[in-house]
């Protein structure tokens, strides 16, 4: 499968150790998921992809991009190809103004399903589809539901809101497959776990595949120089609580971040105040 990293702070910051330098880095990931990488990072408030069909362990401009790469919101993506060709098309992350997507999973049996998800696609969204994989579909789904709750090219987004897109949207999926990603387990291997982000707000779902997140560390190494330290940036969150930052990813990764691990079905998200919000659904519930 895929690897994920998200990462939101109230501070620009570099990622180069996440992406490069510790001893389980992405680029170091790349060797078992070779198919494509892409990089998000937002500039005043504008995204930057930058996307590759190669493997990043032995691409240079991997290294490039993760040297200079300092913002307050970045997504990070490797692929293991299961549906769609090697092609920069299939790379993620996707993205529609603002938005960013990046998935680490499947549908089974895609090609069954593709014409009929992709026809609950709204024809704003349907004639950005390029690419053949499931991940994009699923994309342009989601915004399809989004944009039934808010206007998608304002920065404002309620994190309530865009929970229920996703909601709605995996429901969708689980009806037209008649397979269910929180109970599928690895016989089907249906997976939709994805991370979702207009530079703002900032979601990740926990659609079966593993994923972590972090937003303190026991002691901050840099405690006595950064600006915006404060109690909360070694401190575990809670519900409604405000963070400094925010980090998601595929697997922990090594360094000073205390790593939670997400329940299938999870929703983990930080709004524009960085206030975080953890959502709980049920396989039941999903499957109704």
């Amino acid at each position: 499968m895929c690897r994920l990293f998200g990462f939101r702070s109230v501070i620009s910051s570099q990622v180069h150790r996440s992406l490069v330098s510790a001893d389980n880095a992405m680029m170091r990931q790349s060797e078992m998921h070779p198919d494509g990488w892409g990089v998000a990072y937002y500039v005043e408030g504008v995204p930057h992809v930058i996307k590759s069909a190669s493997t990043a362990v032995s691409d240079t401009l991997f290294r490039r991009v993760s040297g200079i790469v300092a913002s307050e919101t970045v997504v990070a993506h490797l692929r293991k190809a299961t549906v769609g060709n090697k092609s920069i098309l299939n790379s993620h992350p996707f993205q529609y103004g603002s938005w960013i997507f990046a998935h680490n999973g499947q549908i089974p049996n895609f090609e069954n399903y593709r014409e009929e998800l992709l026809a609950s696609v709204s024809p704003i969204f349907r004639r950005f589809v390029l690419g053949d994989t499931d991940s994009e579909v699923i994309f342009y789904l989601l915004m399809s539901h989004m944009a039934r709750r808010i206007d998608v090219h304002r920065k404002g987004a309620a994190i309530e809101e865009l929970t229920e897109a996703i909601v709605e949207t995996v429901d969708q999926i689980h009806k037209v497959t008649g397979l269910n990603c929180l109970t599928s387990g690895k016989e089907q291997e249906f997976y939709l776990s994805f991370l979702l982000t207009n530079g703002h707000v900032m979601l990740a779902h926990q659609g079966g595949k593993e994923l972590y997140y972090s937003t303190y560390k026991l002691c901050c190494p840099e405690r006595e120089s950064c600006p915006s330290f404060s109690k909360v940036c070694e401190a575990p969150a809670v519900h409604n609580g405000f963070v400094n930052h925010m980090i998601v990813s595929s697997e922990p990764l090594q360094g000073e971040n205390v790593w939670l691990e997400m329940m299938p079905g999870q929703i983990v998200g930080v709004d524009w105040r960085m206030q975080l919000q953890v959502f709980q659904q049920s396989a039941a519930l999903v499957a109704q």
